[in-house]
């Protein structure tokens, strides 16, 4: 096709598709429903892009059905005009992950999967790579603050490092020639039901890998896989037990986990660092010090460090690349690190994820008071795990929710934010409307500040930057 049309051109996942067709010299054109950063990068980059449903505004050249290929996500609703007219019309619509699937038959692909810390963990994975003699291609659901895009391609090197999304079981279009499972709890079970389901989304994701590939398991995720023939399976493990203060922690398994064949040892946490040795079946790479230097990012080093081992990198340029890795956007984003202040954005939407991110900063900052800002996403999340969410939360010293960020769905009878509020067991505790959010941060009892969520939140992050920077 000579003509891309992307509905939905804004999302994370379908502006590197977006780009990699306009590297390829493609004429690429789309909707979104409102214009941000990425949509204005992406009009820079050659993309025309319009903010409302209206078939009079796709461009004439999209219009001619031979020539075009119409890509959408599962968030548009069913009755878009623009989607409808499409359809109507005997257009070739393909969904995101159909088109990502496609690319993938073509490549070496590795695809992160996992409930979370699949964004960080690929894109650990391609910048290890990228950096590295073998180099890779890579389409991933954040912005990698080292290369500031969601696509990296290569000349000379035919890995694809893809983020493989379970929502809509989108993950089942791919072809893996490396698969990863980073985490299989439960989640989304507005699309699967129950959390059987769930798992078994994973398994069948699992038979994808080719035949002869590789599939890496974190040492905790309990599913039996199902591949195919000559398919390596690993298991891998980052943090074992608690350190701290500079403290040594030496890899202890539960009994029953099996034994991981990569994993982090002598791990050192203290003065702002995080150091430890990577353990693979017949060695010790000494001396890793991550770029982003938070506890819940060591067991996805080692899972990146395993990939890009055993594709050959080399052992000083797993230490040069987890060092110069500076994360990606609004996975666990330092907006503000002084002695003083620290302000933290995070795109924790599940509540094992919030666990993760609040017991790091507890251990990072074990003598500052942290407080929470917390918007719930998706009506059905909620109310499926507001118990857990409750949990999460009550680790902190203050909680402040805002409203529930609806993205696909409509509102449902009963389930608000209230509910979590009134099972969060901190002192200090309150929900406030979302345009309130800034006049209610009083900077004065800041210390250590993370702001989560999967919504509209990160557009309140410099709002609360700019307030706690100020003098007044």
């Amino acid at each position: 096709m000579k003509n891309y049309y992307f509905i939905g051109i804004g999302g994370i996942g379908m502006s590197n598709l977006a780009r990699y067709f306009l590297a390829n010299g493609k004429n690429v054109a789309g909707y979104d429903k409102v214009e941000s950063a990425l949509t204005r990068q992406l009009n820079a980059e050659g993309a025309q892009i319009h903010y409302e449903d209206n078939v009079n505004l796709i461009p004439e050249i999209f219009k001619d059905k031979e020539n075009t290929l119409v890509v959408y996500t599962p968030a548009v609703p069913s009755d878009h005009s623009e989607l409808d007219f499409f359809r109507r019309n005997g257009f070739i619509l393909m969904k995101r992950a159909q088109v990502l699937g496609e690319i993938t038959k073509t490549k070496r692909s590795i695809c992160v999967a996992g409930t979370h810390g699949k964004t960080t963990t690929s894109s650990m994975i391609a910048h290890l790579l990228k950096q590295s003699h073998v180099d890779c291609n890579a389409f991933l659901g954040g912005i990698l603050k080292n290369y500031e895009n969601n696509l990296l391609l290569s000349k000379k090197s035919d890995l694809t490092v893809i983020e493989a999304d379970e929502y809509d079981r989108s993950f089942h279009w791919l072809s893996p020639y490396m698969a990863v499972i980073t985490s299989v709890a439960p989640d989304h079970l507005d699309i699967y039901g129950t959390e059987e389901e769930y798992r078994k989304a994973f398994i069948y994701f699992t038979s994808l890998v080719r035949e002869g590939g590789t599939l890496l398991l974190e040492h905790k995720v309990d599913i039996v896989p199902d591949v195919q023939k000559n398919v390596r399976v690993y298991r891998y493990q980052g943090i074992a037990g608690q350190a701290r203060n500079d403290k040594v922690c030496h890899s202890a398994l539960d009994a029953e986990s099996p034994i991981p064949d990569f994993s982090a040892e002598n791990i050192k946490i203290g003065n702002g660092e995080i150091v430890f040795d990577f353990k693979t079946p017949g060695s010790i790479v000494k001396n890793i010090f991550l770029g982003v230097p938070v506890e819940i990012n060591i067991v996805n080093a080692v899972a990146a460090m395993t990939i890009a081992w055993l594709n050959g990198v080399t052992d000083d340029e797993l230490r040069a690349g987890m060092a110069s890795f500076q994360g990606a956007k609004r996975r666990f984003d330092f907006h503000i690190k002084t002695d003083d202040l620290v302000l933290i954005d995070d795109y924790a939407h599940h509540p094992e994820e919030l666990e993760a991110s609040i017991s790091s900063l507890k251990k990072l900052y074990p003598d500052k008071k942290l407080t929470v800002v917390f918007q719930p996403h998706l009506y059905s999340r909620t109310n499926d795990f507001f118990k857990e969410f409750a949990k999460s939360l009550s680790l902190a010293d203050e909680v402040i929710l805002i409203p529930i960020y609806p993205a696909r769905e409509e509102p449902v009878a009963g389930v608000s934010s209230q509910m979590i509020l009134d099972l969060i067991t901190s002192r200090k505790k309150k929900l406030v409307n979302y345009d309130e959010l800034v006049k209610n941060i009083n900077k004065k009892d800041i210390e250590v500040l993370l702001i989560a969520g999967a919504g509209d939140i990160e557009l309140l992050v410099e709002p609360v930057k700019k307030k706690l920077l100020s003098h007044g």
